[in-house]
């Protein structure tokens, strides 16, 4: 399937720009199932979804979907509103490229809304058509 390239271009920015005394720093940290999604206004289907999990942990995050991995960084801003993260790719298909994100996080779900154009922060939790707009949301693994 061609999900693999929008799916994996999930979270980041330096590892140093992560602060672990940031509200939301060690809550936010854990392993992800996504249980829903929409790419450019389109749901994923639930087979595709299965084979996605992320992982974040000290300004690291992990993403295998489909069996490919993509690693690297993210950094939180809980200072503006949506909370707002960057997410950089250091390793896999996404090595290079960052991705400025929008989430929120309530107990074991975390919702993030990525514009993987690289081109500006999502103002709002949506996914329109016509958009390189990903949102998900993630349930925490137990």
């Amino acid at each position: 399937m061609k999900y693999i390239l929008c799916l994996c271009l999930a979270v980041v920015v330096s590892p140093t720009a992560f602060a672990a005394d940031l509200p939301d720093a060690k809550a936010i940290e854990g392993s992800w199932t996504p249980i829903k999604a929409e790419f450019g206004g389109q749901p994923i289907p639930d087979a595709v979804l299965k084979t996605i999990s992320l992982k974040l942990a000290g300004g690291k995050y992990g993403v295998m979907a489909e069996g490919h991995p993509d690693n690297g960084t993210y950094s939180l801003n809980t200072a503006v509103q949506p909370k707002s993260m960057a997410v950089t790719g250091t390793d896999g298909p996404n090595k290079g490229k960052t991705f400025p994100c929008i989430y929120e996080l309530n107990g074991d779900t975390l919702r993030i809304c990525y514009d993987l154009s690289g081109a500006k922060r999502p103002s709002e939790f949506k996914s329109v058509a016509g958009t390189k707009l990903y949102l998900v949301t993630y349930v925490r693994k137990k």
